[in-house]
């Protein structure tokens, strides 16, 4: 899972969330940012009105949010999900031992100058890292 700092830097450099049932999301700077909510018919539901989209917490009746503003809700897109905005960028993702016995992921994408690669501890990371360099080149070309 990408982190919620990883996730805010996505945002800011231009990723769209249209919230989905299954994905996840946080709410930060509410001291809750690692309670991690899904989206669900049963609980958590998009609500579209033509002042917005706001995620209404039907049914939770422990707690005393009913609903949030989707602006306030922060995306923290699955593994799948960073592969799939990749789209044909996408080279392939490697499972790379360390020094330490641990593992690295590493991500290769296919870009205008040539292959590139982003590595972290998690795939989802090194997905979310990649698609983060994308971002920020697309917008640095169109700045």
């Amino acid at each position: 899972m990408v982190s919620v700092d990883l996730a805010l830097q996505l945002r800011s450099a231009g990723l769209r969330w249209a919230p989905a049932r299954g994905d996840r999301f946080v709410l930060p700077g509410r001291g809750m940012d690692d309670d991690v909510f899904v989206l669900s018919d049963m609980t958590v539901e998009v609500h579209d009105f033509p002042g917005g989209s706001v995620i209404g917490f039907n049914g939770v009746t422990e707690w005393a949010l009913d609903s949030v503003d989707q602006r306030e809700a922060l995306w923290i897109p699955a593994e799948d999900q960073l592969r799939r905005l990749l789209g044909g960028l996408f080279v392939r993702l490697e499972s790379l031992p360390l020094d330490t016995g641990a593992d690295a992921f590493e991500v290769t994408l296919r870009m205008p100058d040539g292959e590139q690669r982003f590595r972290a501890a998690d795939p989802a990371h090194a997905y979310g890292e990649a698609l983060l360099a994308v971002l920020l080149g697309v917008h640095a070309r169109t700045a």
